[in-house]
Order: C-alpha cells, then structure tokens, then sequence
C-alpha cells in the first residue's frame, strides 16, 4: 500500500530518504534539474507517484508533489500548485503529468 502523507514538507522528507534527491522544476523546455543542469522531456521521464495536498485555512491552497524518475537515473521530485500548466510548458509536459 502507498504511503499517506499529512503534510507537504512531511512527504518531502520521507521520499529524500527514499532516494528522491533531485530536485525538478517546470521550464519552457520540460522539467529541469538545476543541479545538474539538466533538461527533461516528457518522453524521458515516468512519474512513480503523486500526492495532493489541500491548504487547511485556504481550499485555494493546493499543491501536487510527483514523484519522478528519469531515464538517465535521476530520482527527484517536482512540487506544482493545481492548475499551474498554463504560459510556456510544453503540451506532452502538461499530458504527462495530468493525473487522476
């Protein structure tokens, strides 16, 4: 059974100590490892998991936590706010991290 997490930061540091280390933002391109200087496309990736979390004082308040690997061996994690694929991501980024 998947793990649960109460909060955000909590989920965080349950999956670095997993291995997830990396960590991957959202760019024109794909998703980037800055530490490693590095661009993703959608094609070279798989997304493992993924958790929601609701903001207590604010519904508005919503982030999503993916749990990525590459295929170069990059383990990290991307945390996004609901919603937040508009402006300049690409279309094939955007289908591959819509998850229901």
């Amino acid at each position: 059974m998947e793990n649960s997490y109460v909060s955000l930061s909590i989920a965080i540091k349950a999956l670095q100590e997993e291995g997830y280390i990396e960590d991957f933002n959202l760019c024109e391109a794909g998703i980037e490892n800055k530490s490693k200087k590095k661009i993703h496309k959608a094609t070279e990736l798989e997304v493992v998991r993924f958790y929601r979390f609701e903001g207590m004082s604010n519904p508005d308040d919503n982030t999503i936590l993916y749990v990525i690997e590459t295929n170069t061996g990059e383990k990290g994690l991307l945390v996004d706010a609901y919603g937040m694929y508009a402006g300049n991501v690409p279309k094939d980024m955007i289908e591959k991290l819509r998850l229901t």
